[in-house]
């Protein structure tokens, strides 16, 4: 019901954004705007959409759809999850939508891939302004798929002359012997999502050709020792699961006109016993460095089912409430 200290706005949609690219099919895109702000009355009527409700939640409804107006001028495709993280962007992180969503990193097939989320766009921002970028975050946060997409952007536009990419086989272990078949065969399984991540942006019949040619380069870990990387985009997935001697390792193969990133999730740590996760390790040694960045994702960020943010949300509740309940029995 509209009180009698309600107000109504209008937004015109431009000439040339097709109404049915912002209001979505059925006007689900709509209905998204409805649903994020219960108080306040939409309607649209040709080219011309109200909002009627309290002035504060009309306010914001207004800027929403002013920068869905923006994204859909883009030739975005807008629908109900996009709008639900818009309205995260603008009410919780007060952040411009627009600017996060219309930013395009790789083409590939029809499909374009860019950030999705304010924290994935302050991701590829610091890839773009720093030599080394630390990625840091739960499952499902675009980590290693965002740094592969500028990655590929890096190669097409001829800033680097190859890509790397390596992951720590940490799950074989010393099993790794015992597994059948040749070394490659035995390595694949856990760099096969590098290669999946790698179909999704490039034709798919030119990967084995530039990999073939070094252009592309897919290896684990223990291949980087005793190399230097020139002119390349380095990408080290995984990296929980590296040692502090092997982050060690790895980050001094950097060589000039390169790029590194290096994605990990350091509540999922494989390594066995008491051995030390080098990327927790190297959080405490270089924050601070010139040209360096630390760039930490939350579920905030996630970008699949909305479930698993809540998943990960979960576990740190209980993570927390452990290590209470650790701390507590030992001062007793």
């Amino acid at each position: 019901m509209i009180t009698t200290d309600s107000v109504t706005y209008r937004v015109t949609i431009p000439d040339d954004v097709p109404p049915v690219e912002l209001l979505g099919p059925g006007d689900a895109v709509l209905r998204a705007v409805e649903a994020g702000f219960p108080s306040v009355t939409v309607h649209a009527r040709g080219t011309q959409i109200s909002l009627s409700g309290p002035v504060g939640e009309v306010t914001t409804a207004q800027r929403l759809l002013e920068e869905l107006v923006q994204v859909a001028r883009a030739g975005h495709p807008l629908s109900p999850e996009s709008v639900e993280r818009a309205i995260i962007m603008l009410q919780v992180q007060h952040s411009s939508p627009a600017a996060v969503m219309t930013t395009d990193i790789v083409s590939s097939r029809g499909r374009t891939i860019r950030p999705k989320t304010v924290g994935q766009k302050k991701y590829v921002d610091a890839i773009d302004s720093h030599t080394i970028t630390f990625g840091i975050g739960p499952a499902g946060t675009g980590k290693t798929y965002l740094a592969m997409a500028k990655a590929v952007r890096a190669l097409q536009s001829k800033q680097v002359n190859r890509i790397v990419l390596t992951r720590p086989a940490v799950e074989a272990g010393e099993r790794l012997g015992f597994l059948p078949g040749t070394l490659s065969e035995k390595i694949d399984p856990y760099l096969r999502p590098l290669y999946d991540a790698l179909h999704d942006m490039m034709d798919a019949e030119s990967i084995p050709k530039l990999i073939e040619a070094g252009t592309v380069e897919v290896a684990p870990l223990a291949y980087m020792r005793g190399r230097t990387l020139n002119d390349a985009f380095i990408i080290l997935d995984e990296a929980q699961n590296t040692s502090a001697e092997q982050m060690k390792m790895f980050l001094t193969r950097l060589g000039f006109n390169s790029r590194v990133v290096v994605t990990g999730d350091v509540t999922q740590v494989d390594l066995p016993g008491s051995t030390r996760s080098g990327l927790r390790v190297v959080q405490d040694i270089l924050p601070g460095i010139e040209d360096i960045a630390f760039v930490y994702l939350t579920s905030a960020d996630v970008v699949r089912h909305r479930l698993v943010g809540e998943i990960i949300d979960a576990y740190e509740r209980w993570d927390a409430t452990a290590a209470n309940s650790k701390g507590q029995r030992h001062e007793r």
